[in-house]
């Protein structure tokens, strides 16, 4: 039996949280609905506006560490690497996860620089926009992988971000190979829609002959697979992945066994911000289908998890509401 259940890895961001209207967006020009990298300077020029308003809403993330601690909170056994600098924001990234329940090897790979931070603007549609500074998260090395608790997991999960890096993408790539080579299966999420539109090349390298488990929106496989409905999506998709759950938001999700599809229901909630709604839909899955759970029973805890966290501000549940969902 594997000590984890799933070995995640992707960029470590202090996420900072703020409401923001259209016009805000548009009168800075920030493209609406997607991540896009900046430099520090201009993120902080951004948050200035907000300075005096309360603060945003602070929490340890990044796509991937977000699934992981779904995972922890549900009672799944993680692992997570990734980067962070021995600064003040660093210490926070590092306490917030391993007070989540997830293990990792931060102390390890700590060093000088700047900690990553994600700057969140939840629009009044509950629609998601993020200006990313990386950071010291975007020299992620291959040296930084812990083979050892990768052997010892059923899965690693590598996060579609990982692909803007090319010192990331190589690591990516290289726990990718050592998974295969250990016998341990490969989870990936595309992330966001910039990532297959602007970096499909890095991601075909990530996926490379292909990958156990694909999470992804309907946005994101559409724009992977050149089709234009979700069946000829879902049909070009095998070449990709041996399974894959593709979320259709209101709609709920299509989630593909190795043998037959299976139709997840939608939650119907009133969406006040969408952040984080994906990951913990992949946390939730990989503890179902680590930890007993049929894909039919795993895909319902994750559309259940996810209509819970786009119901408020803020990309988590507390872990009692993550219990709470189990013991329905």
């Amino acid at each position: 039996m594997k000590k984890y259940d799933v070995y995640g890895m992707g960029n470590a961001l202090v996420d900072i949280e703020f409401s923001v209207n259209d016009d805000f967006l548009k009168d800075r020009g920030i493209e609406k609905g997607l991540m896009t990298l900046v430099d520090e300077a201009l993120q902080n020029d951004i948050m200035e506006h907000f300075k005096g308003n309360g603060g945003g809403k602070v929490a340890c993330g990044g796509s991937g560490a977000n699934t992981v601690i779904g995972l922890s909170y549900f009672g799944g056994k993680g692992f997570y690497t990734c980067k962070v600098a021995g600064d003040e924001h660093g210490y926070f990234y590092m306490q917030d996860m391993h007070s989540a329940g997830v293990e990792t090897n931060i102390e390890a790979v700590m060093k000088d620089g700047i900690t990553g931070k994600c700057l969140v603007m939840v629009s009044e549609d509950a629609e998601r926009t993020m200006n990313t500074f990386l950071g010291v998260s975007e020299v992620l090395t291959e040296d930084d992988l812990d083979l050892e608790a990768l052997s010892d997991s059923e899965y690693v999960y590598i996060e579609g971000y990982l692909v803007t890096s090319e010192t990331n993408r190589k690591s990516a790539v290289r726990a990718y190979k050592e998974a295969k080579a250990r016998g341990v299966k490969v989870a990936l999420t595309f992330s966001d829609p910039a990532m297959v539109k602007y970096f499909k090349d890095g991601i075909k390298e990530m996926v490379g002959e292909g990958v156990d488990l694909l999470f992804c929106n309907k946005e994101e496989a559409m724009l992977w697979t050149g089709c234009e409905t979700v069946e000829d999506t879902a049909e070009k998709l095998k070449e990709t992945a041996k399974n894959f759950c593709m979320t259709l938001g209101a709609e709920g999700a299509l989630i593909y066994d190795g043998s037959e599809y299976i139709k997840i229901a939608p939650n119907p909630v009133k969406a006040v911000d969408t952040t984080g709604a994906g990951d913990l839909f992949a946390g939730a899955f990989l503890y179902g289908i680590t930890n007993g759970m049929t894909h039919k029973q795993a895909g319902d805890l994750a559309s259940l998890a996810s209509s819970k966290v786009v119901s408020r501000f803020g990309p988590r549940l507390t872990k009692e509401e993550h219990q709470q969902m189990l013991n329905k």
